[in-house]
């Protein structure tokens, strides 16, 4: 394991477990948390015992958005130029990383904690859990939130979080379809860790070429996307893993990944 003052990560089992560690503050960021932040997603994605993330937080809150007291500005040290160039400058403003990420939300997920598990693949939720845009009510606009979060679950319910600036409990973030799961408080993390067992089922060379076919395809004319998804497939399909699964079929076992 190995933390900074903010951010704590560790690995075990191929699954790397990055938690937000600021409870005293439920987890605003601030100028020290976005450093911290980014190393451990930059440490997820390049660590090659890491296939599957969870992201959670310490204590009752998962994150409760910007610290606005913080000296340096939460989004980091550049966050944007007005024309030039955008604030891409983290996880949750739209790196990429294609290993499968699942939130564990354990409390109030608010700003910018809601911004970054609209990047995950999976939330799962604590019965405790609330999501919110709550920017709407400071007067400023939630932009990258507004980007993602209609595709994900439609229109008039993405309209409703992020005209409102109002907050929903976790049954109504699973109705809508932002959160797969709802569980008992204690059980949050064995059931993230569930599901991360599960996706380690799965090749994960294999599974990585699946989510950027899933996230760039849309982007693309269909002829493109499928000429795309044709290479990631021809590419995939040249790794051991891809030869240790047709040896596994054949010699009907469970196959042993290498992410080789």
């Amino acid at each position: 394991m190995s933390s900074t003052d903010r951010v704590s990560y560790s690995c075990e089992g191929h699954v790397a477990t990055l938690t937000y560690n600021r409870p005293e503050k439920l987890n605003a960021i601030d100028g020290a948390m976005r450093d911290g932040l980014n190393e451990a997603f930059d440490r997820f994605r390049a660590d090659d015992e890491a296939w599957v993330g969870i992201v959670t937080g310490e204590g009752r809150a998962f994150c409760t958005g910007a610290d606005f007291s913080s000296q340096r500005n939460p989004a980091g040290d550049f966050p944007g130029s007005f024309w030039e160039r955008p604030t891409v400058n983290s996880f949750e403003s739209g790196w990429e990383i294609h290993k499968p990420v699942i939130a564990a939300v354990n409390g109030p997920c608010l700003g910018y904690g809601l911004t970054l598990v609209t990047w995950c693949d999976f939330v799962i939720a604590s019965e405790r859990a609330t999501f919110g845009f709550p920017e709407v009510r400071l007067g400023v606009p939630t932009i990258v939130g507004a980007l993602r979060l209609p595709g994900r679950i439609g229109w008039q319910p993405a309209m409703e979080l992020l005209l409102t600036g109002e907050t929903i409990p976790a049954e109504r973030a699973r109705e809508v379809g932002l959160a797969l799961q709802v569980v008992e408080h204690e059980g949050l993390m064995d059931a993230a860790r569930a599901l991360a067992d599960r996706l380690l089922a799965g090749a994960p060379l294999a599974q990585r070429a699946i989510k950027e076919v899933a996230r760039r395809g849309p982007h693309l004319s269909e002829t493109d996307a499928i000429r795309f998804g044709e290479t990631m497939r021809r590419v995939a399909g040249a790794t051991e893993d891809a030869a240790e699964g047709a040896a596994a079929a054949r010699e009907k076992r469970a196959p042993r990944w290498t992410a080789g």
